[in-house]
């Protein structure tokens, strides 16, 4: 580990070449026969970068995301090596606890070490891989299945697993886990061409689609199960597979799941067991909305863009178009993040778009770029490169720290400094338990470079800009193309182009939207301001006039050696409005600048960022943007003049220093805005409004409490600083060790409930966490009943932090009952049990 990043074409073969059909959809190779996308993209690892913004972030994912990821999955692992035991004859030492999911986190690890293998093959990481290879080759059944958790406990009844094998798709993640499965194991045998697990995901995808579409008598009484899966990604890592293996039965097994949803079976139920939480409130084809969980809605968009594409059928099409308009004209928060509402982590009604409660998952975000993506592949159209690049820059580029060990899975426009917000975390988390985020991130920052330049028959796209160069084929004559920028932080782009010979074809450049009278594409975001700056172009030097289609400048012509075409793309800070309909956004504005969302951050001015203002008169006054560091991170702070509302009440002139919202937090918990007021009244209504969790109860009763603490402790609203936090009161069951407790709390009225969440005391010693805990909740003249948790959620143990629960259905608590299981030789404490209404700000 630790290698300098060189993209090198020396390590080009065959299997690298086709590195392009890996998560961002590209062409497909010639041995599986499919009409394919009409783009054809520049390979990443056929791309040497040289930029200052982007090989920098390799450099870290090398060095510190993937090995910290590796770490950080060890559970997987060691449940994948207990199931390989288990089929090898032997008694594991011990059986790891039931898990629906973890390994599939331990995949997308390996799927991002590869293709940084592909850019740069490093023996001590592929040894490593190696290992990890061997252990989930061990983990397969013989008949194809792979699931280290049900080859442990056949037959034990899991919650949101059912009582075995496929019993419960809706929840199981079993189709999810091997989806993921797959696309490492294309990922590596690409990289390498080592084919042992490739060999594993084609066995396991053929046993597959017999036990879902033809019928096998050890499953489901031999019928076919035909059910999609309730968590979208097999469908488009069958066709990564397809495209390995040349077989175009796993395209064809993709096309099944996709035509069977929401046709075959439909769920009947609320919240995460409604029928469009995963897609299946009708066939896919006939869906014109997004609807449910934004990560499964947009692997399912990007599944049904690639097999398309692959077949040459267009049928989904339409879909995909009303969708994408429905998302960008009603449904995107302007940093590109989708799923705002906390409840189904997925898409709302139109228009909302909350801030501080906005939640726009990581993954969201980096679905997002892989479904747009493909929308450009599809139709050659520069604005879904646009939302791509938004997305990327800005909400998946926010969910990891810039040191890359720290990570945001929830992604708020608005924060108050003083609540957790981040699944338990006031500010990044070192890690969740469900780790999904982390682990995306590892997979997807390696291939960005794969997004620069691509392809069609007419000549060379410029997509995403960055420096660095490529060698590509263009009508026959091998071409060198450098590319030299310091985007996103200037806007001035230049491609020197060196043919071997000189060659007639079109050079496109996109001009990004941002440009325009807006942001982005769409009718929720316009400028305050809706001059457009010109944009310019320059062939070796000279002004050229040009117009712009489908989102790209075009020039065709002879190419020579060393002829270059500048394009200026003018950066001013610019402000954006929102749509009326988006309530949170009323008399708000938005700073940007280029492709960049920035935020205002406590850590930068002198008080709390809800009591600034920026009025309109700082839109027409003079800016100022300088360097700025950031945890040794270069990068641009914008000043603009602006009002605050100080203790008195009154406003007073003062400058507001803002940060690309992909950099904040990163120096410390603290307030953070993106919408400022550009009023006095708005400013006013939502000031420092503190978030008071003692308010929310009528009382706190134990069933055990140490004569030195307090069951008032318990809802006291006062925040701990870490588990051992002594500063402030505490509930313990000293000295009662190893003997069950019980809490129950009396809510002072009916509440809605958002989250709950649990603050362990532990003192290292006689109070410790517990060995576990679950909650009971009785709604107004009911009574108690268990609390139903939501599918991905679990009541953690962790320490140093809050422990947070949502309801997997809409509930109006007005008791809740916490059940405590201490470690045999310890007692039980807590700091601070909390509730979330959903009226939360």
């Amino acid at each position: 580990m630790g290698k300098p990043i060189a993209m090198r074409t020396s390590l080009l073969s065959r299997r690298a070449v086709l590195l392009s059909a890996m998560i961002l959809g590209f062409a497909a190779p010639q041995s599986c026969p499919a009409a394919g996308y009409e783009v054809r993209v520049v390979s990443f690892d056929r791309v040497t970068l040289e930029d200052d913004f982007w090989l920098p972030r390799l450099r870290t994912q090398r060095q510190v995301l993937v090995p910290y990821a590796f770490e950080h999955t060890g559970e997987a692992l060691a449940d994948l090596a207990a199931a390989g035991e288990l089929l090898a004859g032997d008694t594991p030492a011990e059986l790891p606890p039931p898990h629906r999911f973890r390994t599939s986190d331990l995949y997308k690890v390996v799927e991002g070490a590869a293709y940084l293998l592909a850019i740069d093959r490093d023996p001590a990481l592929e040894a490593q891989i190696d290992r990890v290879v061997e252990v989930v080759a061990a983990a397969q059944e013989p008949d194809g299945y792979h699931g280290a958790t049900r080859t442990l406990y056949p037959h034990l009844a899991i919650d949101m697993m059912g009582d075995g094998r496929y019993a419960y798709v809706d929840h199981s993640h079993e189709l999810y886990i091997v989806g993921h499965l797959y696309e490492a194991a294309v990922a590596y045998f690409h990289a390498t061409g080592k084919r042992t697990l490739l060999d594993v995901a084609d066995k396991n995808a053929r046993h597959v689609r017999r036990v879902f579409f033809e019928g096998d008598a050890k499953y489901n009484h031999g019928k076919p199960v035909l059910r999609a899966p309730g968590h979208e990604e097999i469908e488009l890592a069958l066709v990564r597979l397809a495209e390995a293996t040349g077989d175009p039965i796993h395209l064809d097994t993709a096309k099944k799941f996709l035509d069977i949803r929401g046709v075959t079976y439909v769920p009947d139920g609320e919240g995460v067991n409604s029928p469009s939480y995963a897609q299946q409130h009708r066939p896919v084809a006939e869906q014109r909305k997004p609807a449910g969980h934004a990560v499964r809605a947009t692997y399912l968009y990007a599944g049904m863009a690639d097999v398309g594409a692959k077949l040459g059928d267009d049928r989904y099409n339409a879909a995909l178009d009303a969708i994408w308009e429905d998302i960008v004209d009603t449904r995107m928060h302007l940093t590109g993040g989708l799923g705002a509402v906390h409840g189904i982590e997925g898409f709302g009604p139109e228009f909302e778009l909350p801030n501080a409660d906005a939640f726009d998952e990581t993954c969201a975000g980096v679905g997002n770029v892989l479904f747009n993506w493909r929308m450009f592949l599809l139709h050659k159209n520069a604005k879904f490169l646009d939302v791509a690049e938004v997305a990327l820059y800005n909400n998946t580029l926010a969910g990891v720290n810039l040191a890359g060990d720290r990570f945001f899975y929830v992604n708020p426009l608005a924060a108050d400094g003083f609540r957790p917000f981040n699944h338990g975390h006031a500010g990044r988390a070192p890690w969740f338990g469900t780790a999904c985020c982390p682990t995306n991130l590892a997979r997807l920052i390696p291939q960005v470079p794969g997004m620069m330049f691509a392809q069609d028959d007419e000549g060379l796209l410029a997509c995403l800009y960055a420096s660095g160069r490529t060698r590509v084929t263009i009508h026959d004559v091998a071409t060198e193309v450098i590319e030299e920028t310091a985007y996103p932080y200037d806007g001035a782009v230049q491609l020197t182009l060196r043919p071997e010979k000189p060659v007639r074809f079109a050079l496109r450049m996109r001009v990004p939207t941002w440009t325009t009278d807006r942001f982005v594409p769409g009718e929720l975001y316009k400028y305050a301001k809706s001059e457009s700056p010109r944009v310019d172009v320059f062939v070796n030097d000279k002004p050229v006039e040009v117009t712009t289609a489908n989102g790209f400048v075009s020039i065709e012509r002879e190419w020579s050696a060393g002829d270059r075409i500048r394009l200026e793309l003018p950066m001013p800070v610019r402000y954006s409005t929102c749509r009326e309909e988006v309530e949170a956004n009323r008399g708000r504005v938005a700073v940007t600048r280029g492709p960049l969302v920035y935020c205002a951050e406590a850590a930068d001015n002198e008080a709390h960022t809800s009591t600034y203002m920026v009025p309109p008169s700082a839109m027409t006054a003079e800016t100022e943007v300088s360097p700025a560091a950031i945890n040794g991170h270069s990068t641009r702070a914008i000043t603009v003049k602006a009002e605050r509302l100080t203790e008195k009440g009154d406003l007073e002139a003062t400058p507001l220093r803002l940060v690309p919202y992909y950099a904040w937090n990163n120096r410390g918990v603290g307030s953070m805005a993106v919408w400022m007021p550009d009023n006095a009244e708005t400013l006013r209504a939502g000031a420092l409004v503190v978030d008071d969790n003692a308010k929310r109860f009528a009382s706190a009763k134990a069933s055990q409490t140490f004569a030195g603490d307090t069951e008032a402790a318990l809802i006291d609203g006062l925040l701990p600083s870490h588990s051992f936090d002594t500063s402030i009161p505490r509930w313990t069951s000293w000295p009662a060790r190893g003997e069950a407790q019980t809490l129950e709390f009396e809510l002072a009225e009916p509440t809605p409930l958002r989250t709950v969440e649990v603050y362990w005391y532990d003192d290292h010693g006689g109070v410790q966490t517990p060995a576990r805990w679950e909650l009971e909740v009785a709604e107004e003249g009911a009574e108690w009943r268990p609390y139903p948790l939501y599918n991905t959620d679990a009541y953690g143990v962790d320490q140093d932090q809050f422990n947070v629960v949502h309801p997997a259905e809409p509930l109006t608590a007005t008791r809740l009952r916490l059940r405590v299981w201490p470690k045999p030789d310890a007692a039980a404490g807590v700091l601070e049990f909390v509730v979330r209404p959903e009226s939360s700000r």
